[in-house]
């Protein structure tokens, strides 16, 4: 049995593995006021917007440090590099999180020493983002058809679609809709090489014993 599927992070919102393949270019589309846990909440023009981006303290003390205080005063469509931290803490363990690197609307490259734990400071850099630095939009809608539609053809079955992707990819998103629209061309041209699944080809009785992983149309490989 395959348990990828069974440990994958539910999330209403942008996660810390959604960015394990490296880091992504943002941009803001709007900011919204969360609640008393996640007080901020940022919606992303190249993400879903059911899934915004809800910065932690330390990141949030960044943005005000370097766009300002009052979000009505940030910059037009400014644009941020996320990336997954391993070393951030949660109840004092290293279980990752999401950190700045670079943002737009800055001429020069910041250093804030910001306070991470009783009587520690941590020094952050943040280096300006370059104006042709691409955005990493996720999988557009057409894509994300074409993609399950070849997943369709070569026999590979909704639960294990993910898994796969991940597998290729070298990443871990947490949902077919949030992965790069790179990734999913890439993911296109690796299964296109994949023969398609034989019409009088069937499972094992016991669905527990089948792993379609197993099957020509999936199969392991770079």
């Amino acid at each position: 049995m395959d348990l990828s599927q069974t440990i994958l992070a539910k999330s209403d919102q942008l996660n810390a593995d959604d960015l394990m393949s490296g880091p992504r270019t943002f941009t803001v589309k709007e900011v919204r006021r969360g609640d008393a846990e996640q007080p901020v909440s940022i919606v992303l023009a190249e993400f879903p917007a059911n899934r915004p981006f809800k910065p932690s303290k330390t990141v949030v003390r960044l943005l005000a440090y370097a766009w300002g205080k009052e979000t009505d005063d940030w910059p037009t469509n400014p644009r941020m590099t996320l990336y997954r931290d391993e070393k951030v803490k949660w109840a004092g363990q290293e279980i990752g999180g999401i950190r700045v690197s670079h943002l737009s609307h800055i001429d020069k490259q910041i250093k804030v020493a910001l306070a991470e734990s009783k009587g520690k400071k941590t020094l952050h850099v943040i280096d300006p983002l370059r104006d042709d630095s691409p955005s990493s939009p996720a999988v557009s809608a057409d894509t994300l058809a074409e993609l399950t539609a070849m997943f369709e053809r070569k026999g590979i079955p909704e639960d294990k679609r993910l898994a796969g992707v991940n597998h290729y990819t070298k990443g871990k998103a947490t949902a077919l809709e949030v992965i790069t629209e790179e990734q999913a061309r890439h993911m296109l041209t690796v299964l296109a090489e994949k023969p398609d699944v034989q019409p009088a080809s069937k499972p094992p009785a016991d669905p527990a014993a089948y792993d379609p992983t197993d099957e020509p149309g999936w199969g392991e490989g770079k």
